[in-house]
Parts: C-alpha cells; sequence; structure tokens
C-alpha cells in the first residue's frame, strides 16, 4: 500500500493505482470527461488535470501513478487554471445546441462547463462541423460535430464488447469517430455505448425526441431476458416506458445491460398488446369482460374434467414468467388434479433432475476464471453479459476451450474473445466429444474414463488447458440443456469436472429457469412432459406466456398437435397464438406487475411494477388466483404476490437473497445410459432477438443484422449499411 496526502487529507491505496482512483476512495471528485472505472486508461481530454507537489506543471489525475509521499492538490488556483482552460479548449467547437439536444440534463459536458466554463468565447472562427453517421437502428450519430474524442466508445468496444466498431481517423481538427467504412454498430452491448457517451454525440435512437430526461420518473425492475438477471432502471412518463437503463450491481451486470434488455421495451406499447379478454365464436374473436371471459375458462375445465379427466388437463408455462406466476399456475393444475405442467419447452431429454438446475458458480466469478470449457452455446448472443465477463478473464490470461455444433459460431471473430481451443462437432457428436475429453483427462490422471473415448489431438489440448490453472468452469449451454442427449453430456461433464476439479453449470437460458425450478413447474409422477403435452396429449391446455410456434421444439408442429384439445387458454401480455386459441387473457409484462426472477446464480431478485397495466391487462398471478377461486380450489387466498413468494420460500426467510444451497445440484440422473446414440435432431434454440415475445415485437431489435439473420450475425462480419437498411 502507498500513502498519499490529497487536499490534505491522508489516503492510502494500493501501489501502482492512479491519483484518481486514490481520490475516489477518498470521496473527492475530480472532474473528468474519458476516464470510466471500467475502462482502460487513455488519458486524452486533460480535464482531470491537478498539481502535484514538485511537478512543473499539471498532471492528468487518471494516468499518473501514486508514489509514497505524493501531495496532491485537486482545488488549488493551479489545478482549477488547468482545468478551465481545457474546458474552454472543449467548447470552442462543441455546438450551443443544447436547447434541442437529447443529451440535455444528463450531459457531462453540460454539468461541468457550468462550473468550469467561462461566461463568454474568445473563439471567433467558424465552428467545425461533423458529417453525421447511420450506424443502424440503435445508436443514432446524427450530431457528431458534439463528440469530444473522450474514446470511450472506441475502448468500450474494443475492452468490453470485444468488437472494435468505432475508431477515429484523420489528425487534428479533421479528427473523428466513426465506423471507418460506413458500416452499421452490431455488437449485442453497443447501447451501453449511450450510457458511456459524456456528451450528446452518440444518442439513443428509439428514444430520440421523445422526452426530456428531467420529465421521466425512475424505477428499479431485473430483465425478463436471459438468465443474467441484469438490474434495470425503468424511466417512465405519463404510464408510459420511455427507456431503459442499466442499474449498477456488481455482482450481476456491473454497469452494462444488453440491447434486448435496453431495446425491447417498445414492444410494451406496440400495437401487439392484448388489452382486453377475448373468446372465439364461430371462428371469430369477440372481446369480452373479465368475468365472463374467466367464467368461460372456469366452466370448460370442469366440463373437460368431468368428460375426460383431470389428466388430460395441462399447463405450458414460459421461463420467463415470474416466480410467482410459475408456482400459481402449478397449484392450479394440481388443484384439478393434473400433473401436467412443464416450462422445458425447447428441451428433447426430460429426465428428473434430483436438484435445481444452475450456474454452479457465482456471476461475477466468471471473470476471475483461468479455465473455461463451453459445451454447446453461442455464448455472445446467448448470453451477452456472461460473454463479456468471460471476455474480461481472458484478457487476463485465462483460456476458452469451445465444443460447438457451427464453425461460425465456434470462430473467434463470432465469440469476439481469444479462444484456446475449437472442437467444431455436429449436435449428434457432442457426447463423443466428451467422452474423447473424458478419455484425455483419465490418461493424463492415470484413472479410467467412464466411457469409452478417443483422445484425440483436440481432446488431449482441452483435457492439458482443464487441468492447468486453478479457478475454472465446465460451463453447459441452452443447446446442450436442450440436447436430446442431455444428461449423457451432464453425466461426462461431471465426471470431468470432478477429475480437473471444475465446476459443472448451465448458463441457463431465461430469466427464470432456475425459479421456475424452485416453483416446481414441472410434471409430477404420472404427469405429461411439455414434449407430450405438445404431441397432442391433452383435452385442455393453459399457454402461459408463450407462443409454442417460436418457444418450443415443436415448432411449427405445435398447432397440429394443440387442435387435439377441446380448449386452448392464452394468457399473455401480446395478441398471440391466434390460430389455435379458444381464449385470449391479456396479462400485464414485467413493467405491470410485481413479481420475483431467479437467475442463473440462483440470486432471487423482486421488482414492482413501474406503470399500471394497459388496458384491461392484470397481473397473472391475479388471473391464476380468481380462475382458481371460481373453480372452488383451496389454497389460492393470497392477497398479494409477496405472499405467493413466501409460500415458494417454505420457511425460508424473507431476507434471503438466494435459493437454498441444498435444492442446487447440477448432478446426472443416476443410471444414465453413456453409450446410448440418440439419432434425434439437433437442438432448438432461440437467436439473439428470438427469445421472447417481448424481444419479438421490438421493432428496433427487429431491424438489427442478429434479427435479420444476415450471414454477418453468423459469422461475425459486418453488414454494410445498404444491406441492413434494404
Amino acid at each position: 500500500m502507498v500513502e498519499i496526502e490529497l487536499d490534505g487529507k491522508k489516503v492510502e491505496v494500493t501501489e501502482g493505482s492512479m491519483v484518481m482512483h486514490a481520490a475516489d476512495k477518498a470521496g473527492t471528485y475530480i472532474p473528468h470527461f474519458c476516464y470510466h472505472k471500467k475502462l482502460s486508461i487513455a488519458a486524452n481530454c486533460r480535464m482531470c488535470l491537478v498539481e502535484v507537489e514538485k511537478a512543473p506543471k499539471p498532471m492528468p489525475a487518471c494516468a499518473t501513478p501514486v508514489t509514497q509521499g505524493m501531495i496532491v492538490r485537486t482545488k488549488s488556483e493551479k489545478a482549477i487554471k488547468a482545468q478551465q482552460s481545457v474546458m474552454e479548449f472543449l467548447l470552442i467547437n462543441h455546438p450551443l445546441d443544447c436547447p434541442i439536444c437529447d443529451q440535455g440534463g444528463e450531459c457531462q459536458l453540460q454539468d461541468l462547463a457550468v462550473g468550469y466554463g467561462g461566461g463568454s468565447s474568445r473563439y471567433e472562427e467558424e465552428k467545425r462541423v461533423v458529417f453525421h453517421k447511420d450506424v443502424g437502428p440503435l445508436i443514432s450519430m446524427e450530431e457528431m460535430s458534439r463528440c469530444i474524442h473522450c474514446t470511450r466508445c472506441v475502448r468500450f468496444g474494443q475492452e468490453v464488447a470485444g468488437v472494435m466498431e468505432l475508431g477515429m481517423i484523420h489528425r487534428g481538427e479533421h479528427s473523428e469517430i466513426t465506423t471507418v467504412l460506413g458500416e452499421t454498430v452490431d455488437s449485442e452491448l453497443s447501447g451501453n455505448m449511450i450510457d458511456i457517451c459524456p456528451v450528446g454525440a452518440l444518442t439513443s435512437k428509439p428514444f430520440r425526441y421523445s422526452a426530456r430526461t428531467w420529465e421521466l420518473s425512475r424505477r428499479k425492475s431485473v430483465s425478463p431476458h436471459d438468465s443474467t438477471g441484469s438490474n434495470l432502471i425503468v424511466q417512465v412518463k405519463n404510464n408510459k416506458v420511455m427507456r431503459v437503463v442499466p442499474l449498477e450491481n456488481e455482482d450481476v451486470n456491473e454497469c452494462w445491460i444488453a440491447d434486448r434488455d435496453r431495446f425491447s421495451y417498445e414492444a410494451l406499447n406496440s400495437d401487439a398488446r392484448l388489452t382486453q379478454p377475448m373468446l372465439k365464436q364461430g371462428g371469430q374473436w369477440q372481446s369480452v369482460d373479465w368475468q365472463t371471459a374467466l367464467e368461460y375458462v372456469a366452466n370448460g375445465l370442469r366440463q373437460i374434467k368431468t368428460d375426460h379427466g383431470a389428466s388430460t388437463i395441462g399447463a405450458l408455462v414460459s421461463p420467463h414468467s415470474t416466480l410467482e406466476e410459475l408456482a400459481l399456475a402449478g397449484a392450479l393444475v394440481r388443484g384439478l388434479g393434473s400433473e401436467n405442467i412443464d416450462y422445458r419447452l425447447r428441451n428433447a431429454d426430460f429426465a428428473p433432475a434430483s436438484g435445481i438446475r444452475w450456474l454452479g458458480t457465482s456471476i461475477a466469478s466468471l471473470s476471475q476464471l483461468q479455465r473455461v470449457l463451453v459445451v454447446g452455446s453461442n455464448l455472445r448472443k446467448d448470453h451477452p453479459l456472461f460473454a463479456q465477463r468471460i471476455r474480461q478473464a481472458t484478457r487476463k490470461g485465462a483460456a476458452v476451450s469451445v465444443i460447438g455444433s457451427s464453425a461460425e459460431l465456434s470462430s473467434p471473430d463470432a465469440w469476439a474473445m481469444s479462444l484456446a481451443g475449437v472442437q467444431t462437432v455436429a449436435a449428434s457428436g457432442w457426447v463423443q466429444a466428451l467422452a474423447d475429453l473424458a478419455a484425455a483427462v483419465g490418461a493424463e490422471k492415470g484413472v479410467s474414463a467412464p466411457v469409452a473415448g478417443e483422445a484425440t489431438d483436440l481432446a488431449k489440448a482441452a483435457a492439458a488447458s482443464l487441468l492447468g490453472g486453478e479457478r475454472k468452469a465446465i460451463l453447459l449451454g441452452n443447446a446442450a440443456a436442450h440436447h436430446a442427449q442431455a444428461s449423457q453430456l451432464l453425466s461426462l461433464a461431471q465426471w470431468i469436472g470432478e477429475q480437473t476439479g471444475a465446476s459443472v453449470g448451465y448458463l441457463t437460458e431465461a430469466a427464470n429457469t432456475v425459479g421456475a425450478q424452485w416453483a416446481k413447474a414441472l410434471p409430477g409422477a404420472g404427469g405429461l412432459n411439455a414434449g407430450q403435452m405438445l404431441s397432442g396429449g391433452l383435452k385442455a391446455v393453459l399457454l402461459l406466456n408463450n407462443e409454442p410456434v417460436f418457444d418450443s421444439a415443436a415448432g411449427a408442429a405445435a398447432p397440429a398437435g394443440l387442435e387435439h384439445a377441446q380448449m386452448v387458454v392464452t394468457l399473455s401480455p401480446f395478441k398471440a397464438n391466434l390460430a389455435f386459441s379458444d381464449v385470449l387473457l391479456p396479462i400485464a409484462p414485467f413493467t405491470e406487475t410485481p413479481g420475483t426472477f431467479v437467475n442463473a446464480e440462483g440470486r432471487v431478485q423482486g421488482f414492482h411494477a413501474v406503470v399500471k397495466p394497459l388496458g384491461e391487462a392484470r397481473p397473472a398471478w391475479k388471473v391464476l388466483r380468481v380462475l382458481a377461486n371460481l373453480l372452488g380450489l383451496q389454497g389460492f387466498d393470497f392477497e398479494s404476490s409477496q405472499d405467493v413468494l413466501a409460500h415458494v420460500r417454505n420457511g425460508q426467510e424473507a431476507s434471503a437473497t438466494h435459493v437454498p444451497a441444498d435444492l442446487l445440484s447440477n448432478v446426472a440422473p443416476a443410471g444414465v445410459d453413456l453409450k446410448a446414440v440418440d439419432a434425434a435432431v439437433a437442438p432448438v434454440t432461440a437467436r439473439i432477438y428470438q427469445l421472447d415475445g417481448i424481444v419479438r415485437r421490438a421493432t428496433s431489435l427487429q431491424l438489427t443484422a442478429d434479427a435479420r439473420g444476415t450471414a454477418h450475425a453468423v459469422t461475425g462480419t459486418k453488414p454494410t449499411l445498404d444491406e441492413v437498411t434494404a
């Protein structure tokens, strides 16, 4: 540790720290633009100049290492004059367009100009003009004359997103930030560039000119998409979600969010929203009141139970639903006497698990891993923020090995990180690939592998990698979880993990995949699994927050299986499943209902509604509770979502932040036949902007290269602007 004197106070910081770090620790603010705690040091804005005793001139706090006994003054006359001079230079060419700037009210330059800017300018020449750029549907670069060349966006692309999409060209007054070749910005984390831009050069294209920042109410929430459980600030005006930005949480999403977390809000007020209960009469949809709709459903369920038995009633539920909704859906089905409920819509292997499948380690620990094996995941697109953390680890020297089914998805460019080893194997060969790896590990350790395998060169390299280092993990992706041989993959991964000291876990697909297991949204004894229900095994089907055509392994064949049912009830925020549903019940999305999501590491995160439900939509937990009351079922006297959560916790303290550790387990089912060969089709996974109903209806996300399904989105190459705007 090194001790320095900062504005007369003694501050002790780690050796190698900069003066800026010491100031942060002491709670002293030093004005800055280019410095960001998550990015490398550039020291190019010079706004953080401070006086260092015995130094001949002011020094940049962000790039000046501390030394023992150093004396620093941040508010001396010398420091203030230096900062004022820098501000004068920054404002020389800055356009005087604050009244029309979207960044107004949250602009660092505007804030610091008040404290360090002059009352008038000595500059009389013409201001420079930088031509605007069109870089796609998410980021607006219409006013690049505002850019102060802090290069935060450039460094973010290189260091966090892993793809350098923006750069600086030319020199002097001709310098500008651009994509160089007129390409689009397509990173799945690109929206974070908007947040870190200290001026109004990069702004949100969907939000642009829709509201002033001081008009917005700010409310906390949690992302309903992937299993990171990103913490959000949802900004609201006139009961309408206007913008979504990150809420910093170092243990979960740090200060970043993925683009689907940021821009999916567009769907919440779209024309696709279902705002009234509807019944299909004579092939035509009719709007009805809630009482009529719920009585119709209740009477239908009673009649089907009487005519065909409770075992013909079932529910297909989405792992993007809240913990409370999933728990009540299961309780309702079981209250009717059925065990047919399942959230595993895309799975092909339905072997019962001994515990709750989870990440196997903490999310924060992903940044510190030294060895990683990823099986069956396009990590960057499936879990952008997990990929970002593992990218951090690779920058510190971590070795990442991949077993995947596509050369494009397993290429370093597509992953945006350096890979130590890539095994490109068809999905049907993943079990053999892990068997080969197990054989290589066994040969190195002198133990017998659980199944015969060939220690190929690639397997030996992956084995050597996993046997090295201290902190390591084997991560099974969405495709591995949905695989027809998922149990065999887990069993082999478990053995390899035991031999190498690596944790073994699932990346888990959705916001509440772990929560769905905790809420027991799984078939009980004699119950049908999702595959069986979608194959036509039911007479009455409840579809909670999902669209089987898009969200299940059955895909386009799902309607044929559901045609056997006498009544299909869809509970959705959107006009979904119109072709085969008989009843549509409008439920509230995550912004309009309280609830709880449990992320991949088992972290329990509750949230409140940030706006009132749109139209006649109602929180799904209330709809399910009232439906159960109409059916005369016992145990549905919950007054709030917190009551439902307490029921799921079953004695666990309300303040507990994680699922009980004794419930979490990635142990493979007993008696797995590792020699079994399944010729089933490749596992079904969702593309990045097809994951759930909300992102599928977010207009701007659907205009991106990833959503358009271009070859560029798969290979990692860049589309031209003409291709995106075509």
